[in-house]
């Protein structure tokens, strides 16, 4: 197995790679980090950052992702985050390794490349982002020393599917009265309608 850079003309045949992979993934798990459109991959080529791929005979059987700092418009990542605790992370953003080289040495072989990676640059830490009821990818990351960082979860309520403004809404009798009398100028007096005798 080989690691190298991805390159321009590597794009289509690792775009179709990446569908494979997540294919059958659990869409419960896994939906919510996938926004993933060929055009966002495409974007993503062109950003910094890297992008390895793994192979075997010149078959793609993983892709890493990964980048040195937190950009992007569709990042959650709070740097200040690792900052405060100094750590210096390297953001995995992407790993994926071909369902038929499951359980082979793939993951641990690209772990160790993002591992060197990261010392080489500078960095102190591996970051990334797994799907709580991902237990399998969970367990995968605890034997290899990776650790919760924070007890933050995703949370979200669903509202019900209304126009965007509200209807009329009918003020206290008290209220309305109020408002239908002008409001005497700043600075006069009221006057009674009766002419001053001098």
């Amino acid at each position: 197995m080989r690691v190298r850079r991805l390159h321009r003309r590597d794009l289509n045949r690792t775009w179709e790679f990446l569908k494979l992979v997540f294919r059958d993934v659990n869409r419960e798990t896994v939906e919510y980090q996938r926004p993933f459109s060929k055009r966002r991959f495409l974007e993503v080529y062109e950003e910094e950052g890297e992008q390895l791929l793994f192979e075997v005979e010149d078959k793609i059987v993983g892709y890493a992702e990964c980048a040195f700092d937190a950009s992007g418009s569709d990042n959650w990542v709070n740097p200040r985050y690792f900052d405060k605790r100094g750590m210096r992370p390297l953001y995995v953003d992407e790993l994926a390794v071909h369902p038929d080289y499951q359980g082979q040495g793939v993951g641990g072989f690209m772990l160790d490349q993002l591992q060197h990676l990261a010392r080489v640059r500078g960095c102190t830490h591996l970051v990334l982002e797994v799907a709580e009821n991902n237990k399998s990818a969970l367990s995968w990351y605890r034997k290899r020393n990776f650790f919760k960082l924070d007890a933050a979860i995703f949370m979200a309520q669903k509202l019900p599917a209304e126009p965007e403004l509200l209807p009329p809404r009918r003020l206290p009798k008290r209220a309305a009265k109020a408002a239908a009398a002008p409001a005497p100028a700043k600075g006069s007096r009221k006057s009674s309608g009766r002419t001053r005798r001098k």
